[in-house]
């Protein structure tokens, strides 16, 4: 039974080799821009997300000192 598993064992990593082979990796002009793009949505979205929390707090601290 072990040697069973260590055959099914190597089997998988000789196929995970087979399929890496196949992979198209992207350039390294592809990759700075697609890093790019994250880096300026992720800044965006938190711009948005840090404006929205200010109006809600400030908001919040009106009401709080009109009834209190």
């Amino acid at each position: 039974m072990a040697e069973e598993k260590k055959k099914d064992r190597g089997l998988w990593f000789r196929e995970m080799k087979s399929e890496l082979k196949k992979v198209v990796w992207p350039s390294k002009k592809t990759v700075a821009k697609n890093t790019g793009t994250v880096l300026l949505c992720s800044l965006g979205i938190g711009a948005c997300i840090w404006i929205f929390d200010f109006v809600a707090v400030s908001a919040v601290q009106i009401i709080l000192n009109f009834f209190g």
